[in-house]
């Protein structure tokens, strides 16, 4: 049986064969790797164990990054959702919490699951953590949807890139959406053409989104842009499920977004050239902090 190429490939072999898109990425992997098939759900299952205690972590500390920029906002904003303050309803309210919380741990040098990316840890963990709570999915389910995702990445990752220094933060924080939208169907049981809308949706949402950290650190813009980017995995997921599809097929998107990075120049790919990275703030942040260590 041929590898897996692209998302109109992985759709057709699911429903041909009558699985779901986890089913069939588990089953590529377990002829890839030479692994059992409950091994590979078994390594996910530990991986979203890691994202549930990143996340508390994150929510219990109140920690600086060794930089100072940031740390503390995942506590305070969660504080806002417990006096009944949050404007964002209950699952987006959490998601940018939990999002903002495992990103400040990766900031921290803390414990993650970079999925796909430690640029855009926060994302997947957000969203998915804040469905489960507010949908009540079970364990099983998040695995079989974590599965989905990361068949997801790897079309990605193939057919364009989930390196910010090669494609811009379009290709981390973008891409790290986008699984998490294909997630977010596959637990709530949407089919998988759903599952391609929802990545198509949220992807194209990020074309052309630059990788300016501020001082070279995965922090300033990186740990409130997981936040956002967990939302909008929630938007597109219950987009694709209400029926609402892309009019480009996903695999079109994808080949933009690679199409996209190329045509980004250097300054806006992870170089801190360009961006907020050169703003006089960034430019101040960054003359302090390398000050501080000479």
């Amino acid at each position: 049986m041929s590898a897996i190429r692209s998302f109109g490939d992985w759709v057709l072999r699911a429903e041909t064969t009558g699985t779901t898109l986890a089913a069939v990425i588990v089953e590529q992997e377990s002829r890839h790797a030479q692994r059992p098939a409950e091994a590979i759900r078994s390594d996910m299952a530990r991986n979203w164990q890691v994202m549930r205690e990143a996340i508390a972590a994150g929510l219990a500390s109140g920690e600086k990054s060794p930089s100072g920029l940031v740390g503390g906002d995942a506590r305070r904003y969660y504080a806002r959702i417990g006096v009944g303050r949050a404007l964002a309803g209950e699952a987006a309210a959490k998601a940018i919490a939990y999002a903002l919380a495992v990103s400040e741990v990766n900031a921290c040098m803390g414990r993650i699951v970079a999925f796909p990316t430690a640029g855009s840890c926060g994302i997947m963990p957000g969203a998915v953590a804040a469905a489960a709570e507010t949908r009540g999915y079970s364990d099983a389910a998040i695995v079989e949807g974590l599965l989905t995702a990361a068949g997801a990445g790897l079309i990605i990752a193939e057919n364009a890139s989930i390196s910010g220094a090669e494609a811009g933060c379009q290709a981390e924080c973008g891409a790290g959406g986008a699984m998490a939208a294909a997630a977010l169907v596959q637990m709530e049981g949407g089919t998988p053409r759903q599952v391609g809308m929802a990545v198509a949706l949220a992807l194209k949402n990020a074309l052309g989104l630059v990788c300016d950290p501020v001082a070279g650190l995965v922090e300033v813009p990186c740990v409130r842009r997981n936040a956002f980017y967990a939302v909008q995995a929630l938007v597109a997921a219950d987009m694709a499920l209400a029926g609402v599809e892309s009019v480009i097929p996903v695999d079109e998107v994808i080949d933009t977004m690679r199409q996209v990075g190329a045509a980004m120049p250097v300054s806006l790919r992870e170089t801190s050239q360009g961006g907020l990275a050169r703003t006089p703030t960034g430019l101040a942040i960054q003359r302090r902090l390398f000050a501080e260590k000479e």
